[in-house]
C-alpha cells in the first residue's frame, strides 16, 4: 500500500457499532460496501494501490458492548472529488455482523495548515536570525566606528580609568562621568577626556586636575550635579561645562557638545552658585604654581595692574602733539619722545576711578550685571548668565559693563566688537588675549 506524497485533504469521521468491532473489521467494511458504488474511477483500492489515496487510519475502542472510534483517510484529490468519496463513507451501515454509522465531521485543508506553519515559522525566523545577522550599511558604519574608538582608548592609573588618547599630551583635558561619554566624545574627534566612573572621585584624577587646565563636563542631572561637588572638594578644575537638562554626556550630538563647551563657567561662578568656601591655602598655592607655568607662553595673561600700564602709554600721548603741517623730521622727534611718558604714566583722578565703586559694592554676591550708557547712567541690569546675550543684542548705547562675576575671554571678545570702553567685574578669568581697545578692571584693582 502506497502512501500519500501529495496529500491536499484529510477526511475525517467518527464511527460507532452496536456490538464489538476491530480495525480490520472498519477497513474491510469500507473497502466492501463502497466498491462498485462510485464507478471504476473512484474504486478505493485501485485509488490507494495508484497512490491517490493514502493510508485508512482507525483508532477504535470498545464498551459495555459498543465500539466507537475515529477515522482519517488522506486524499490528494480536489474539493469535488473528496467531497464524493466522504460522502461514500456515511453509506456504509454494517460493519461486520454489527450495526454500524459513520459520519463525516470535517474535512482538513493540508495546504491550509502547511501555511500556517509557515507563517508562524517564518515570524520566528525573522524575529531570531535576521535582526541578528543581518545589518544595514550605517549599522556596519557605526560597528567599524565603535570598534576604532574602543581601540583609541587607553585606561590611566591603578583605577585603569578609560580615557582618550591624548589626555597625557594635553594641556587642557575634560572630566566626563563614565566609559560611554568617552566614546561618545571620540566619537566627534574630542581626544582628550577622561573618566572619573562615579561620584567617588579617584587620586588619577586629582593629579591631572594639579597639572592641566580641567573643564568638568557632566550630565544635566543630579548625578552630574553631585560629581562637580565632589570635584570641587578633591580635585582642581578650572571650568564647569554641563549637559542639558535631563540629558547625558553619551547621548549628545556634535552641535550640542559644541555649545555646551562654549558656554562653560569658570569655577569661580560655580563655588558660589554652590556656596562652597575657597580652596584651603595649600592647594591655593598649588593652583598659582600651575596656573603659572601653564601661562609662561608667549601669549601670557597678565594681571590688571600690568595691563593698565600697558594700555596707558598708548593713550597718554595725545593726537596734537604732532601738528598735521609737521615735516618728517619733526615726527621722527616726537615719535622718539613718545616714550618718555612711559615710566610716568599719567593716572587718571581719582573721582573718575572711583565711580564705580558704589556699583561693585551694590552688585557684591548677587550675580548680577549693570550696562552703563556714556554718562556712567545704568540702562538695565540683568544676571550674569544673560550678559553675553544682551551685549550681542546691544545697539551702539552701551558705553561699558560692572557686573558681579568673573571677566572671561567670551565675555571680553564680545565686549571688544561692540566697542565698549571698560569692563569691571569681580574676578579676572583665563584671558588669553586682552584688546588694547577696552579697559579692564576688577573690584580689586
Amino acid at each position: 500500500m502506497q502512501n500519500v506524497d501529495t496529500t491536499k485533504y484529510v477526511i475525517y469521521a467518527d464511527i460507532t457499532a452496536e456490538g464489538i468491532v476491530e480495525r480490520p473489521d472498519v477497513v474491510g467494511a469500507i473497502f466492501g460496501q463502497t466498491e462498485g458504488l462510485l464507478g471504476s474511477d473512484l474504486d478505493l483500492r485501485d485509488l490507494q494501490k495508484t497512490g491517490r489515496l493514502g493510508r485508512i487510519d482507525v483508532q477504535i475502542t470498545s464498551s459495555g458492548g459498543k465500539s466507537s472510534g475515529t477515522i482519517s483517510i488522506p486524499s490528494s484529490f480536489d474539493k469535488v472529488e473528496t467531497a464524493i468519496l466522504a460522502a461514500a463513507l456515511e453509506t456504509i451501515d454494517r460493519v461486520g455482523p454489527c450495526i454500524a454509522r459513520i459520519c463525516v465531521n470535517r474535512i482538513e485543508d493540508v495546504r491550509a495548515a502547511k501555511r500556517r506553519y509557515v507563517i508562524e515559522r517564518a515570524k520566528r525566523i525573522l524575529v531570531e536570525m535576521f535582526d541578528e545577522n543581518i545589518l544595514e550599511t550605517e549599522e556596519i558604519t557605526e560597528e567599524i566606528k565603535q570598534s576604532v574608538r574602543v581601540e583609541e582608548i587607553i585606561h590611566l592609573g591603578k583605577d585603569s580609568l578609560p580615557a582618550g588618547p591624548n589626555v597625557l599630551d594635553s594641556d587642557a583635558i575634560l572630566v566626563v562621568e563614565g566609559r560611554a561619554d568617552v566614546l561618545n566624545l571620540l566619537k566627534y574627534g574630542i581626544k582628550n577626556a577622561v573618566a572619573v566612573g562615579g561620584t567617588n572621585v579617584p587620586p588619577t584624577i586629582a593629579d591631572l586636575c594639579a597639572k592641566k587646565v580641567v573643564t568638568a563636563f557632566t550630565d544635566g542631572d543630579r548625578g552630574g550635579e553631585l560629581i562637580i561637588k565632589e570635584l570641587l572638594q578633591v580635585a582642581d578644575i578650572d571650568f564647569v561645562a554641563r549637559a542639558p537638562e535631563g540629558k547625558s554626556v553619551e547621548d549628545m550630538t556634535q552641535k550640542e557638545i559644541v555649545r555646551a563647551l562654549r558656554q562653560k563657567i569658570p569655577v569661580e561662578q560655580v563655588l558660589d552658585q554652590y556656596k562652597i568656601k575657597s580652596q584651603p591655602k595649600k592647594r591655593r598655592e598649588i593652583t598659582t604654581k600651575r596656573k603659572s607655568l601653564i601661562r609662561e607662553k608667549p601669549f601670557c595673561v597678565r594681571n590688571t595692574a600690568e595691563r593698565a600700564e600697558v594700555i596707558a602709554p598708548r593713550r597718554v600721548v595725545p593726537r596734537e602733539v604732532v601738528p598735521k603741517f609737521a615735516a618728517a623730521p619733526v615726527v621722527e622727534e616726537v615719535i622718539a619722545a613718545a616714550p618718555e611718558p612711559i615710566p610716568e604714566p599719567v593716572p587718571e583722578p581719582q573721582p573718575e576711578r572711583e565711580w564705580f565703586r558704589q556699583h561693585v559694592d551694590e552688585l557684591d554676591g548677587t550675580l548680577s550685571a549693570r550696562i552703563m550708557d556714556r554718562n556712567q547712567n545704568v540702562l538695565r541690569e540683568v544676571a550674569v548668565r544673560d550678559l553675553a546675550r544682551e551685549l550681542k543684542e546691544t545697539n551702539g548705547d552701551v558705553n561699558g559693563v560692572i557686573f558681579d562675576g568673573v571677566v572671561t575671554q567670551r565675555i571680553l571678545d564680545i565686549a571688544a566688537d561692540k566697542g565698549l570702553e571698560y569692563l569691571i567685574g569681580a574676578k579676572m578669568g583665563n584671558i588669553a588675549k586682552s584688546p588694547s581697545c577696552i579697559k579692564v578692571l576688577t573690584k580689586e584693582a
